[in-house]
């Protein structure tokens, strides 16, 4: 088989939204409505497809849109997201999302995009496109009567107030909340208006309806908004009248460690509710340690969650900042093409330039991917064989360098 790659016509929507839906076995359905709406919200020139010679049927479906993620340090840097990629079972194995992906990366490039994420749905894939996983994500299910928790009064200790809340207040409230989160958790990306819309019901699409939610506003003594709980919750009884039912956690932002506590202490003081699924959270998360008997939250997920793949190390490695100082000299391989070369990087001043010097380090895109936002360990990748060391010292001096004090966390999905 053969097959046409290409940016698509909005004609072809309908056709690559379908292509989509199979490949992420969802209803194929799609509606006026749904074209219309990925129509409204899309950079027709960033979605790609893939078309049989033979039938004109789209058979493969990438997307990728503007980003800003931050780094350490706080830096939001432009990132190219890629997301929606699907292939036909018919037509895997044919190099189809190569071709997609080279031709993504070379205008993320040519964009002047430092950097590219994606959420991977499957691990072994993207890799060899130079992706390194950069953020990993953990899920517990706290057993609420085990906490130690006082049910009887879950009122904030600082004077603060929680409030349960309609869609329209959070549409208000909620943007400046998540910005003002953004800016101080590294690894988190900025949530767009179509974002918002949609999780909050003000649109959707067929293939994915809106279901209800509850949405509860922690305030400070003071008025300010500096938390958000969005949940539901399920209805499950036993014949003796028994309520055992589960809140799961949809969202869950604090900027203040007070208002983190008392968003926690409220949802395990719901009524009828035995469990608490607390949603993706960043691997060191307080909410174990917010709770009396930590023992009570049983891990459920520990996995990896961002992908990153630097496109410009230079501009990527000025951006964040840096634990302690030092120099290294980092020698960067990449196939593509779009990252190769010698890099000497001062973390003490931030400096970055292109160097001569020789190599203390050599380590493929994908390794400094994993490396950039803090979260692995030079080291554990020297063990691993993805890092090579030609200066004695050099892996240890770039584990104090890279990682960081909190683990980078990302909320959300692309």
């Amino acid at each position: 088989m053969t097959a046409d790659v290409r940016p698509i016509a909005e004609s072809e929507l309908a056709d690559w939204l379908r292509a989509l839906n199979t490949g992420f076995l969802t209803p194929v359905r799609v509606t006026e409505s749904d074209v219309a709406l990925r129509a409204k919200y899309s950079d027709l020139a960033r979605l790609q497809g893939a078309f049989d010679s033979d039938t004109g049927r789209c058979v493969a479906a990438f997307r990728s849109f503007a980003q800003r993620l931050t780094v350490p340090g706080g830096a939001a840097v432009p990132a190219s997201a890629v997301s929606n990629v699907a292939v036909l079972p018919t037509h895997r194995r044919q190099g189809l999302l190569t071709r997609m992906m080279a031709a993504e990366l070379a205008a993320a490039r040519a964009r002047g995009d430092v950097l590219s994420t994606l959420i991977a749905a499957e691990y072994p894939i993207y890799g060899r496109y130079g992706y390194g996983p950069a953020a990993s994500i953990a899920e517990w299910e706290i057993d609420v009567p085990r906490t130690g928790l006082d049910r009887r009064r879950p009122v904030p200790a600082d004077g603060g107030r929680i409030d349960l809340v309609d869609v329209a207040e959070v549409r208000e409230v909620g943007p400046e909340l998540h910005e003002r989160l953004r800016a101080v958790t590294h690894g988190a990306v900025n949530r767009d208006e179509r974002w918002w819309r949609l999780t909050t019901g003000l649109e959707e699409m067929s293939y994915r309806p809106y279901k209800e939610k509850f949405h509860a506003v922690y305030r400070t003594a003071a008025g300010e908004v500096a938390g958000l709980a969005v949940y539901t919750a399920d209805d499950h009884w036993t014949d003796a009248k028994v309520p055992l039912n589960t809140v799961q956690v949809k969202d869950l932002i604090a900027v203040t460690p007070e208002a983190e506590r008392a968003l926690w202490h409220f949802l395990c003081s719901i009524d009828w509710v035995l469990k608490v699924r607390t949603g993706r959270r960043a691997p060191d998360d307080l909410v174990t340690q917010l709770l009396p008997d930590p023992r009570s939250a049983r891990p459920l997920t520990s996995a990896d969650f961002l992908w990153v793949r630097l496109l410009d190390v230079v501009r990527a490695l000025r951006a964040r900042t840096y634990a302690v100082p030092g120099v290294l000299v980092l020698e960067v391989t990449d196939p593509a093409g779009l990252a190769d070369g010698r890099y000497r990087l001062d973390a003490g001043t931030g400096a970055c330039e292109r160097t001569e010097d020789p190599v203390d380090l050599r380590l493929d895109v994908s390794a400094l991917g994993s490396l950039y936002l803090g979260d692995e360990s030079a080291v554990r990748l020297g063990a691993l064989g993805r890092v090579a060391e030609l200066r004695p010292g050099a892996l240890a001096l770039a584990d104090a360098v890279f990682r960081t004090a909190r683990r980078p966390w990302c909320p959300d999905v692309f």
